[in-house]
């Protein structure tokens, strides 16, 4: 009997993470949700074995604001996988005020990057061991207007939200660029994506006052489901139509281009060497 493929998804108790969830085990996978939420994500496991009529879906408890818990979490996965066939960076943030992790990053800085940053790397062994690993990272067109600037990473001297967000998300797709470069003598893919704007909580702080309730408001009829936006994530996750391409930006299941300062390999370079230098790990 063909043994299910593996895949982890960060953020899965809702939205994309929990549709991705739901249609990845209606194809036969062994789904592990990465929640930080543990009660809110048993009443998520409940309901994405009942939705897909797969028993294959459990929860390991991940908190991308802590170093320390992605470091267990990493460890208890490894304990008990040799292989990882997908590993699905769908967890983010926005706050519309400026707030900490556990470890003093800025938090969507914290969340959206480095958390992720070291989940990948301390997972790339089981990744390595599968027949095709890939990695899934679900960036934003939002790091189109951002710029990083890695001597104010955590945007102590001035913050604004969508600065800071975009920027996380310029993040993402440097950190794709650069992984998938040290990844080109393995059969380990990594891509990023855009979703669409997506009907999501993406952890995003409520409390964001008149302009944050207007902009949900306005934006309302452009907003797409949360499967419709996980479509493109499934599709890099699961298609064979992309088993050997890596190092690219998708939007509606179709590679398409990405800001100048995205494709800035000296700068995807310093990034990580930055967030080496933040999370202690040396890769």
């Amino acid at each position: 009997m063909k043994s299910k493929k593996t895949v982890i998804i960060t953020g899965a108790n809702s939205g994309m993470g929990y549709a991705t969830t739901v249609e990845l085990a209606k194809k036969g996978y062994h789904v592990v949700m990465a929640c930080r939420d543990e009660r809110r994500g048993l009443r998520a496991l409940e309901e994405a074995r009942k939705e897909s009529d797969s028993p294959a879906i459990e929860l390991m408890k991940l908190d991308l604001g802590s170093l320390a818990q992605i470091r267990l979490f990493a460890e208890e996965f490894r304990a008990t996988y040799d292989v990882l066939d997908v590993l699905i960076n769908n967890a983010g943030v926005m706050t519309f005020k400026r707030e900490t992790t556990s470890d003093g990053f800025e938090r969507m800085m914290g969340i959206n990057h480095l958390g992720t940053f070291l989940l990948t790397n301390l997972l790339l062994d089981p990744l390595k061991l599968a027949n095709q690993g890939r990695i899934v990272n679900v960036a934003s067109v939002s790091h189109k207007k951002a710029n990083l600037d890695l001597s104010d990473p955590y945007r102590e001297k001035s913050f604004s939200f969508m600065e800071a967000y975009g920027q996380s998300k310029l993040a993402n797709l440097l950190f794709t660029l650069e992984l998938s470069d040290r990844m080109k003598d393995t059969q380990v893919t990594v891509n990023s994506l855009h979703p669409g704007t997506v009907s999501t909580n993406i952890g995003v702080d409520r409390n964001g006052g008149f302009w944050a309730k207007t902009a949900q408001t306005l934006m309302k009829p452009f907003v797409l489901s949360p499967l419709q936006g996980a479509e493109t994530t499934i599709y890099l996750a699961d298609s064979p139509e992309v088993s050997e391409i890596s190092g690219k930006y998708f939007q509606n299941k179709r590679i398409t281009s990405t800001s100048p300062q995205a494709q800035n390999k000296q700068l995807a370079n310093q990034c990580w060497a930055w967030s080496e230098r933040e999370v202690g790990e040396t890769v």
